[in-house]
């Protein structure tokens, strides 16, 4: 009696048991593949449950591809979100490509992202990337997952017409119709995928959400605000470097960050009249660094002229991608 006393205490002073820990965990790659702007960044953010990946209306805003991590019972998702597949002209959108379709090979799933209020016929632009999954084998058993997102903006009838012709293809397994921006759909499109994840023990610790440095993020944070403050203003070739991070003795952390644009005029719309402009970027890119770190962060933002730094084999490198020729 005295010996079940004491294990019934023991159940009550731990609590019920870890359903991550009590079935065979499972884990995984999952790559979001979709043309420019189908809501890929949104969707990979809302399967995380936290921001991982900088959002803007600004086409090909995704540069290299990021990892989040999601959790869902026993299973870990890590979402490989890669850029939006287009028809590259320069080097630096074939090197966006490249890393694209890089983030697909090998992965244990895709997920097709599909804008479905497209003012250009979404199975249209889907069409190549749909190609490229078939030249790649992801038909079948093994074909995609199509995500027919931004559903809340389309007729039901259109929705339906839609799925029905891009599902002609072939080349995807399951459809799920889903708004990342809300999150209708997207809880049972996750619990699909943590389904298929492959068995075997979670890569990353159960609280980390992203696979990437905290300088990397940081700068992509920056770089976010950057078009959101500019919209159309800001010509595509702008970077951001976080060039040193120091803690600060009174708590807190100092980060000097610099954004390269290749031309003396475009420094002059980052700065703004009077340095308006790079003083509202900063003060929006340092309101959620400190929210993300939870401690004060104190930036400081430089804009430099770096002729023709989206030709640098250097830049690429840092972030994450390959020259294509």
């Amino acid at each position: 009696m005295a010996e079940e006393s004491g294990a019934s205490a023991a159940a009550t002073a731990d609590g019920p048991p870890d359903t991550a820990a009590s079935e065979e965990r499972r884990c995984g790659f999952v790559a979001v593949m979709g043309a420019p702007n189908a809501g890929k960044s949104t969707l990979v953010n809302r399967l995380v449950g936290a921001k991982v990946s900088i959002v803007t209306h600004k086409a090909q805003t995704t540069r290299a591809a990021l990892r989040g991590v999601a959790l869902h019972g026993a299973s870990q998702i890590i979402l490989v979100d890669t850029p939006g597949i287009f028809d590259p002209r320069r080097r630096l959108d074939r090197a966006m490509v490249g890393a694209a379709w890089g983030g697909a090979e090998g992965a244990d799933d895709i997920v097709l992202t599909v804008d479905v209020a497209s003012r250009i016929d979404p199975a249209k632009i889907a069409a190549p990337i749909i190609e490229g999954l078939r030249d790649a084998g992801r038909t079948g058993a093994r074909g995609a997952v199509l995500a027919l997102n931004k559903i809340d903006l389309l007729a039901r009838p259109k929705l339906l017409d839609l799925a029905a012709r891009l599902n002609e293809e072939g080349a995807f397994r399951e459809t799920f119709m889903i708004s990342a921006q809300n999150g209708d759909g997207v809880e049972d499109l996750k619990a699909r995928l943590a389904e298929r994840m492959p068995l075997g023990p979670w890569h990353y610790p159960e609280d980390q959400i992203a696979d990437a440095p905290q300088r990397w993020l940081a700068a992509e944070v920056t770089r976010e605000k950057l078009f959101l403050r500019l919209h159309d203003e800001l010509p595509y070739a702008a970077t951001v470097e976080t060039e040193s991070w120091k803690p600060v003795k009174k708590g807190g952390i100092r980060i000097e960050q610099t954004i390269y644009v290749e031309r003396d005029g475009q420094k002059a719309i980052i700065l703004g009249k009077g340095g308006r402009a790079i003083k509202e970027i900063g003060a929006a890119a340092r309101a959620e660094l400190t929210e993300q770190l939870g401690q004060p962060v104190h930036l400081f933002l430089f804009v430099k002229v770096r002729k023709g730094w989206a030709d640098d084999p250097a830049r690429y490198r840092q972030m994450g991608l390959d020259i294509v020729e």
